[in-house]
Formats: structure tokens, sequence, C-alpha cells
């Protein structure tokens, strides 16, 4: 069973929302804010305008204000505030706002100011839209997602090629392909025409459930329809032979989409790349992306990362660290992928210390670590027993709005009292009780013993702990 990650709103946020939506309930007539704007001359009546650069759109204020604010009560208080000063929210103001409250998955507010948006009947963007049946696809709501696709017309919104194929995204990373196909196959009733992505989204589906025939028999159909394939389609097909170890059939694959005109890019090398180094042909893979650049296909660091996973997986650690000294010398910025790579298996080494070097480094060359790579330092660390060094990984990751698994919230906890450390233990506790998470029976089972064996305040702090529950 798949399990939704949404979060329930809170009382603040509910009581907001609730008296937003009463002010509003009897509001059919609505403007946004501001004086409405004379009707734009034309090139023919003011021909000096045309030659002018045009200046960038200022945000609105209420937009602008909401772009540093990452706490959801914050928004909605920002929300509010604007209205009782005078001001009028229109689409960017509820869609700026919704989109904080879906990224904080704090559905039920979103699903509320929906209804505000409907009632008042504010012309909303598709943008919109796409952007929330990305966020209920990541919470597994998928069956949300197609709930608000087929309200859209509702919503006075034009609903395009472009959400039929966002929802139908959603569905299939989220493996209910069946789901994917029945919309697929209303998609002509409802008013859409397939394009090469929906077409690309259905056989991803399909090679994903190994079906390999019936994604080329929807192959078939995308050129009896007309839909000209793309790099994409192709590489769907050369990703899947090279999984399977066909690597040979994925190079025939290749061969036959160049004498078709569709020209192969860095992802279509990488996969092939990839298919090699899992048969352990390594030097072939190398030679492959060397050969790339005089088949008029630029090498990106995409590539270099294939062979630096590969030389990792074997434990030729200094090899990779090799390549990716070679990057640099041939003016190549290695990206957070490229140096989570080595931190992975520098981790996986027990070269924490060495790995923690390479944050450092990742973050004086101006690449920004993201939640992957704080998670593997402070796993990395807590392999180790260093659980001080975890610590403070943990609070550079909190400080930048990342946020560990709760396994490793509660193996930090346990392995801070087996230290004595019991301030940090509390440190880590007071995060984990902000963000609702529970200690689990590792941890709850070295509190109890700690507190026997009179370790430090360990005490005291069951007392609170279980006080708390």
């Amino acid at each position: 069973m798949i399990h939704s990650i949404s979060k329930p709103i809170n009382q603040i946020q509910r009581n907001r929302i609730n008296h937003f939506v009463k002010i509003h309930e009897h509001s059919k007539d609505y403007h946004s804010f501001g004086a409405k704007r004379p009707k734009t001359k034309t090139n023919h009546e003011n021909p000096q305008k045309s030659t002018q650069k045009r200046r960038p759109k200022r945000p609105p204020p209420f937009v602008a204000a909401m772009k540093g604010i990452h706490d959801p009560d914050e928004a909605l208080s920002l929300f509010h505030e604007y209205y009782q000063m005078g001001y009028k929210h229109d689409d960017p103001s509820f869609s700026s706002l919704i989109y904080k409250l879906a990224k904080s998955r704090n559905f039920e507010a979103v699903e509320t100011l929906l209804g505000v948006l409907q009632n008042l009947n504010i012309h909303c963007k598709e943008t919109l839209f796409c952007a929330l049946f990305q966020h209920y696809g990541k919470a597994h709501l998928s069956v949300k997602a197609v709930e608000l696709f087929r309200k859209m017309p509702c919503f006075n919104c034009v609903c395009t090629v472009r959400s039929l194929n966002s929802v139908l995204n959603v569905l299939v990373d989220n493996n209910r392909f069946g789901d994917a196909k029945e919309i697929f196959d209303e998609s002509k009733e409802m008013g859409f025409r397939p394009n090469s992505v929906t077409f690309n989204v259905m056989i991803k589906g399909l090679l994903n459930g190994a079906e390999f025939d019936e994604a080329c028999n929807m192959f078939d159909e995308m050129l009896e329809r007309n839909v000209e394939p793309s790099v994409v389609t192709y590489n769907s097909f050369i990703n899947f032979l090279c999984k399977k170890g066909e690597v040979e059939k994925a190079k025939k694959l290749f061969e036959d989409m160049v004498k078709k005109g569709k020209y192969p890019n860095a992802v279509t090398y990488a996969l092939l790349m990839k298919g090699l180094c899992s048969l352990g042909e390594y030097k072939e893979a190398k030679k492959l992306m060397f050969d790339m650049e005089y088949k008029g296909c630029k090498t990106k660091v995409i590539n270099f990362g294939v062979l630096m996973s590969s030389l990792g997986k074997k434990g030729e650690i200094e090899e990779a660290k090799s390549l990716l000294s070679e990057m640099k010398k041939r003016r190549f910025k290695p990206d957070v992928v490229i140096y989570n790579i080595l931190v992975n298996y520098l981790c996986k080494e027990s070269k924490v210390e060495e790995a923690y070097k390479v944050l450092i480094e990742m973050q004086v060359r101006g690449c920004e670590p993201n939640a992957a790579t704080y998670r593997m330092m402070v796993d990395g660390f807590c392999n180790v027993g260093d659980f001080e060094g975890a610590l403070k990984v943990l609070n550079v990751m909190l400080k930048s709005r990342h946020c560990p698994r709760s396994e490793t919230f509660c193996r930090l906890v346990a392995g801070l009292l087996r230290c004595g450390k019991v301030d940090g233990a509390c440190f880590v506790l007071e995060e984990m009780e902000k963000r609702k998470i529970s200690l689990d029976l590792e941890a709850w089972g070295d509190l109890i013993r700690d507190a026997y064996s009179g370790v430090g305040d360990t005490n005291e702090l069951l007392t609170q702990i279980i006080l708390g529950y």
C-alpha cells in the first residue's frame, strides 16, 4: 500500500484561512490590485516603442515579499496582513501562497484556497496546476492530482497538453500506469492532441514495467499519429536495453537513431557508457566519451559522472579523484552530483574525514551541497561512531533548510547518548519534535539503558521525553 505524506493543517492556519474565506464568501465582483491599465498602443501607433528594450517586469509587492518566506504560517500571516492593508489579492498572490503551502505538504490548506479561487472566479494559470500535480505526486497523492486535473475547467483556466503530460508523468512515477493509460485513451475526447512528450511519458511507464513489446507498440502508434520521436524517446529504449545488459542491441538502436537523423545527446552517450561499465568494459566506456566529441556531441559533466561512479563501485577512489582533476583541467565545472559521487564512496570506504574535505571544497568552489550530500555525511560520521562530527554537519544541514531521514535522527540520538553527550541528544530531540518525528525502539532502548546506568543527565531527559509523550 502506498501511504501519503501530507501534513495536516494546523489550527493557526485553519483560523487564518477560514477568516479569509468568510470575508470573501459573498465576494463575486473581484478586481486585482491597482488601477486598470490603458490599452497598449500598437507598433504602428507608437513606432519608437518597438525599438526600445523592455524593462523586466517587477513582481507584485506581495509576491516579492513572499520570496524570502519559507514558513507556511508566516506566509499565511503576510497574506492576511496585505489584505487588511487594502491589497486585492489576484492570481499571482494566490499562486505564490499555494506554492508555499504545497511545498510544505499542507494540502488541506491548498484545497481550501483553491475553493476560494473558484468562488472568486479568478483566472488561474496552467503552471499553478502543473506544479500542484508534481507536489501531489511527491506526496504519493496521485489520485488528488487526477481529481484536480479533471476539475481544471472549473477554475477559469485554459487546459493544454502540458497539463495532460504533467498528470500522466505523476501517475507513471507513482506506478499507476493503468490510470495513466485510461487518461491517455480519453485524451482525444477531452480535446487534447498528444505530442512527443505525451508518448515519451507513456513509453517510460511501459518500460518501467518491463513491457518492452508494448512500448514498441506505443512507438508505432506514435508514428501512425504523425508524432515525431525525439532523442528522449530513443534514450528511453537505450536505457532499458542497457539496464538489461543488452548493450549490443542498444548500440544498434543508437546507429538506427543516427540514420534517421536524430542526433544523440550527452545523455544518450552516458546511457551507453553506463551499460558498458555494468559489463566491466570501463576502458571502452571511457573511449566512447572521448570519441563523442569527434562525432559532434559535446562531452558533459554527466559523462564524467558515469565513469566516476564506475570507479567508485570498484573501490578505485584515487582514480575517481584523478578523473575529477582531469575535469577541472578541461574547464568542466563539477556539479553537486559529481561531488556527491565522491562523498558517497568515500563514506562507504569509512574515509569520512576525506569526504568532509570534499564537502568543504565544493562549497569553496561555489557548489551548494544538497540534501543528499548532507545525509551521506551525517550517516557517514554515524557509521564510524563520530556522533559529534555528525552533529556538526546536522547543524549546517538544518541551517540550509535540509532535513535528514527519521532513522538518522534516531540513530544520532542513540549515539550521542552512548557517548554521554546529553546536551547534543536534547538538541536533536528538539529538532525532531519540531518535525513531529518520534524515537524508534533502538533509541528508546539506549535512553532507558543509559538512564539506569546513570549516564549524565539521562534520567532528567527521559522524564522530559515521557512527559512530552
